[in-house]
């Protein structure tokens, strides 16, 4: 029985690989990988487990701290070689997978958030937002209990921007009637 779509063989796992780790601007764990690699259902996650270890063997991947990957000078000539190989479609929905995942890499740099336990049972919660310049904003707020305190935390990491914009809006707006 013939299989459909682009991945037939280990190799095209490979050049998939490849492809997907020389967009990224970020070392991936195995599991990053498999997802923007998955745009073909004759992709598994144990082909992508097998092909990463073999690739770093090969040289053309390295291994980071964290279980992470990245794509070394090898890969990307070799992969600069192959691409053309890869379906034309297999490729835009690679090619946009990583473009979301270089974005929410990048973002993911700017909000960073931290919880600290307090003396009295409480805890505090750290929130800041930086670009590339420094930091934007640091807020430190008080929680009762754990539980809200990752709350808060996480719901600032969704809404970062947001919450810096309305601070600067709201101050900026009493600025005004201050000068009349």
């Amino acid at each position: 029985m013939q299989r459909l779509g682009f991945i037939h063989d280990m190799m095209d796992v490979k050049v998939l690989i490849l492809f997907v780790t020389s967009r990224s601007g970020y070392p991936m764990t195995c599991q990053e990988i498999y997802e923007l690699c998955y745009q073909d259902d004759c992709l598994s996650y144990f082909d992508v487990c097998t092909a990463i270890p073999e690739m770093v063997k090969s040289g053309h991947l390295r291994t980071l701290e964290g279980e992470r990957y990245e794509i070394t000078e090898k890969g990307k000539e070799t992969g600069t070689l192959t691409e053309d190989s890869i379906a034309f479609t297999v490729k835009q929905r690679a090619e946009n997978a990583v473009a979301r995942f270089n974005r929410q890499m990048r973002r993911s740099s700017f909000v960073k958030t931290q919880v600290i336990p307090r003396a009295n049972g409480d805890y505090s919660v750290i929130l800041s937002l930086d670009d590339e310049a420094g930091n934007l904003m640091t807020l430190e707020l008080v929680a009762p209990d754990q539980r809200q305190a990752v709350r808060l935390s996480r719901l600032f990491e969704k809404k970062a921007e947001a919450v810096y914009s309305l601070t600067m809006a709201e101050l900026l707006d009493d600025e005004d009637s201050l000068e009349d």
